[in-house]
């Protein structure tokens, strides 16, 4: 008798590489639109899957996990957080929650110093009075952006992206400072003659730079609060390639407007996809960067991504462990 194949549902279109693998391994029903799915489909999933394969839009919280059926026991997550699943639900229901970690690291930190360089020396609006016809010629004061050498950075979350984004700043001159729930190895902080601030809010208030780096968690949702935010001098920059939720958007907006902030550049939005209209506005009169969550999007980071998932789908329905098993305490 010929072993059923397990059914694993994937709630978006992968790599071609990746679904053709998942199809020779698993009984795959895969999204070739690349629609995203609807609530009722998540639940139909949910009920029918042995194993879905969920990304970050994909929001599996506590309601679709109780009406998951018995033999749903894996929720892989095309992802490297997992803020988008009720884990501590899911382990009530016994049921495997994995992720991405560590594939986009890379990726993700050059995407971070790109718009930290794109806000300290307006790339995007230089970029645009090409084809607007408003560039007339070359001047020793239009488009002056700042330099960004020598001028301090804070890093918020010195987990491995933060680490990244610190070896490229201090490639470029900039002086490394950072915040985290502990200090990072001794090693590691001399090798990147990095300053440990215990006090986010002492680190904000002397910050020519200021990246958002760390996970989104209960803990950290409006990290960087109304308050928080009114640390920052009216010359810094605020970058933010994590999650939008971390930043208190409707304040950074509000600083934006008056003028209170030198720049940001935000790759993440708090109610994304959706980009508040006052964004936009200061988006066209370049006071903001804004980018279409694209931090870690290469080819190379998703196939990645989609092999990761392979090993914890393949090594869970052996029997086995899976290897990026993240459990409620982890968060």
């Amino acid at each position: 008798m010929v072993r059923k194949k397990p059914l694993v549902i994937v709630t978006r279109k992968l790599p071609d590489v990746v679904e053709t693998r998942m199809c020779e391994l698993f009984d795959a029903k895969l999204n070739i639109d690349d629609r995203p799915m609807s609530r009722s489909e998540l639940a139909a999933a949910m009920a029918s899957a042995d194993v879905i394969v969920p990304t970050v839009t994909d929001r599996i919280d506590g309601e679709l996990i109780r009406v998951a059926g018995e033999q749903m026991k894996l929720i892989a997550n095309f992802g490297n957080g997992v803020d988008n699943i009720d884990v501590g639900i899911a382990a009530e229901r016994g049921i495997t929650v994995t992720n991405t970690p560590g594939v986009l690291t890379e990726d993700t930190a050059d995407m971070t110093m790109a718009l930290i360089l794109a806000v300290a020396r307006r790339i995007v609006e230089g970029a645009k009075s090409i084809p607007d016809g408003s560039w007339s010629g070359w001047s020793p004061t239009w488009m002056l952006g700042r330099r960004i050498t020598g001028k301090r950075l804070g890093i918020v979350g010195m987990g491995r992206i933060g680490q990244a984004l610190a070896r490229r700043a201090k490639a470029f001159g900039l002086q490394i400072h950072y915040h985290n729930r502990r200090h990072v190895a001794a090693a590691i902080e001399e090798q990147l003659e990095a300053t440990y601030w215990e006090s986010l809010d002492q680190m904000l208030a002397r910050m020519d730079v200021v990246s958002v780096n760390c996970p989104h968690t209960p803990a950290t949702y409006h990290l960087l609060s109304a308050r928080r935010l009114k640390y920052l001098r009216p010359h810094a920059i605020l970058v933010n390639t994590a999650r939008g939720e971390i930043i208190d958007e409707a304040a950074l907006t509000r600083m934006l407007e008056l003028g209170e902030l030198g720049g940001a550049g935000l790759d993440v939005f708090e109610h994304e996809p959706a980009v508040s209209k006052k964004l936009l506005r200061l988006a066209e009169a370049g006071k903001v960067t804004l980018l279409p969550h694209m931090g870690s999007a290469t080819t190379e980071g998703r196939i990645d991504m989609g092999e990761k998932v392979i090993v914890n789908v393949k090594t869970f329905l052996d029997g086995h462990r899976p290897p990026d098993r993240v459990l409620p305490s982890m968060l």
